[in-house]
């Protein structure tokens, strides 16, 4: 299989690990896949940076980060927006600002019509306040404003959702915008590398077809409730 993209393609901005290029079931599990990470942040170790996990996946990734690094953990709610008859596919994203991205390529795809697109932005913003009260309690969201803020999913499929993430923080101030991943798709890359600094990609992937479940070995959903908890155990939140 050819390489798409080439990590050297992309100026320097992202850095992958070229012995997992390609490859399917190289993580044991989501906290496995953090500690990997962890090994290409570590000039970020015990510095000001601030880690937000996206959940649920993503909490259990930035948390063994977090473990491995010293850095204080918090989250970056963001949901994609989907159709009220079909909750697996997403035309879009809502961040917990209130920043909304929409693929309209997709909503042409799956026929949305602007009053469509605008009752899922208000299902979706609802569904985000809910999750941030259920993940966060009453505290506030965190000052980025001048930090260096690493955005930490348990992988990129579309790229939508960390798109609207990373757009979010740098609107809230961030100085700079790292996002680090597991697993990736390198179309999906393409579309996120302008609105980041850096990306760093354990196990970059091209091809025709992509699933974030293929690179880990253990693979189940997380649940808000398990996100909860591993939060509380970082027990660095700021």
């Amino acid at each position: 299989m050819s390489f798409e993209h080439d990590a050297d393609s992309w100026g320097g901005r992202v850095t992958d690990l070229p012995e997992l290029r390609d490859r399917i079931r190289v993580f044991d599990d989501r906290a496995d896949a953090g500690r990997r990470l962890a090994g290409m942040l570590a000039s970020y170790r015990g510095g000001d940076a601030l880690i937000l996990g996206i959940p649920a996946g993503g909490v259990p990734v930035a948390a063994a980060v977090t473990g491995e690094l010293g850095l204080p953990l918090d989250v970056a709610v963001v949901s994609k927006i989907t159709p009220a008859w079909n909750t697996e596919v997403g035309y879009g994203a809502v961040a917990f600002s209130g920043t909304v991205r929409l693929n309209e390529p997709m909503m042409d795809r799956l026929g949305i019509g602007e009053a469509e697109a605008r009752e899922g932005i208000a299902r979706t913003t609802a569904r985000v306040r809910e999750r941030v009260a259920e993940l966060r309690g009453e505290g506030r969201l965190p000052d980025v404003s001048g930090r260096t803020v690493i955005l930490i999913d348990d992988g990129l499929a579309s790229g939508y959702t960390m798109l609207v993430a990373a757009e979010a923080v740098r609107e809230a101030g961030a100085a700079e915008v790292i996002v680090a991943l597991p697993t990736a798709h390198t179309d999906s890359l393409c579309r996120i590398i302008h609105a980041v600094d850096r990306i760093f990609c354990a196990n970059l992937r091209g091809g025709p077809t992509f699933a974030v479940a293929d690179a880990y070995r253990h693979w189940c959903d997380v649940s808000l409730k398990e996100a909860q908890r591993g939060l509380a155990e970082a027990g660095d939140v700021v």
